[in-house]
């Protein structure tokens, strides 16, 4: 006599860390459309960052290199031979500078979210605990700062830094700070709300009962707690980071082709070779930024559906859903086996 399917209960809440990181529990948790959108975004995020990673021993030739044993290279070269993805008006391959493009990218993505993350953190639970005159100070200062384009601030920052062209490490301190400035206020705001809220928890209350001090207890209690929205966050100014430096780069005030490979600034240089017919110069560059962002801003969006149970997705009835089960049926049926 067969005995109806029971439910499988769910995954116990002290599961293993790995089980427990940001992007791993989503994934349990997602279906249908929304793991595929993940799933989509985890594969190109990964692709985009196994090249930067990688990039010196993925691209065939440096990202400034004009000529190997063979002679200097042809110039607008079509797709095809030794170079497959063409090559540029400056004689540089294609597709070396597009697999170094994506170490370049990577670094002012470290470099500007480390820093804004660490500052806007900082500040958000100093204001949020502390409250008074400094919080509203902080509080007037971080909107300030957010009506101010990014583009606009990278512009200024790379003619002051720099005077507009600048090397590897000028270009990537040059966006970084400005990407900086223009991200403080995101994290301060979610940081500052979570540590009202925190603050207000029986948890903190008891905290300083025991007479912790407001260090501890920012550090220790509310920390982890104010920060769980952070992952989210940090993929999407990803991607708005990528398409700054992009801007940066499109406009003219980004890096020296000598002294790294950009994204923005090669569809710059191929403007001018798209009236010629000569579409693998912009083509592969715009691609590259487009599925980077793509990746990033998937990923995003994936895990702030899956954070919110209104917007999460489930499984449909048929055939997925195991149905309503009687135990009192079920006691039945083994009693009488």
């Amino acid at each position: 006599m067969s005995i109806p399917a029971v439910p499988v209960p769910m995954e116990s809440p002290r599961a293993p860390w790995y089980r427990r990181l940001p992007v791993v529990s989503h994934f349990n948790k997602s279906v249908g459309l929304q793991r595929g959108m993940l799933v989509a975004g985890l594969v190109l995020t990964c692709l985009f960052v196994l090249t930067a990673l990688f990039a010196p021993l993925l691209a065939p030739y440096g990202f400034s290199q004009l000529s190997d044993a063979d002679g200097n290279f042809p110039t607008q070269q079509a797709p095809g031979g030794k170079h497959l993805l063409g090559t540029t008006v400056g004689g540089y391959d294609v597709l070396s500078r597009v697999i170094w493009g994506a170490q370049t990218a990577i670094l002012v993505i470290v470099v500007a979210v480390s820093m804004s993350i660490v500052i806007g953190v900082v500040l958000g639970l100093v204001s949020g605990y502390l409250g008074g005159w400094l919080d509203r100070i902080l509080v007037v200062i971080a909107d300030a700062v957010y009506a101010f384009p990014s583009l606009l601030v990278a512009i200024v920052m790379a003619i002051v830094i720099s005077g507009g062209q600048s090397s590897l490490i000028g270009g990537i301190f040059a966006a970084g700070t400005a990407i900086t400035l223009v991200f403080i206020p995101q994290y301060f705001r979610v940081i500052r709300a979570e540590t009202v809220r925190l603050k207000a928890e029986p948890f903190v209350e008891s905290a300083k009962v025991v007479g912790a001090s407001n260090i501890r207890i920012m550090t220790r209690h509310i920390y982890r707690n104010a920060t769980r929205t952070l992952p989210l966050i940090f993929t999407l100014n990803a991607s708005e980071a990528i398409l700054t430096l992009a801007g940066l780069g499109f406009l003219g005030f980004g890096i020296e082709p000598s002294s790294a490979a950009e994204w923005g600034f090669d569809l710059n240089k191929a403007l001018a070779d798209t009236t010629s017919g000569i579409w693998w110069t912009g083509l592969f560059p715009g691609l590259a930024i487009v599925l980077t962002v793509v990746g990033l801003t998937l990923v995003g969006e994936s895990i702030n559906d899956l954070n919110d149970p209104r917007l999460r997705g489930r499984k449909s009835t048929a055939g997925s859903s195991p149905a309503p089960v009687d135990n009192a049926a079920i006691a039945t049926e083994v009693r009488a086996s």
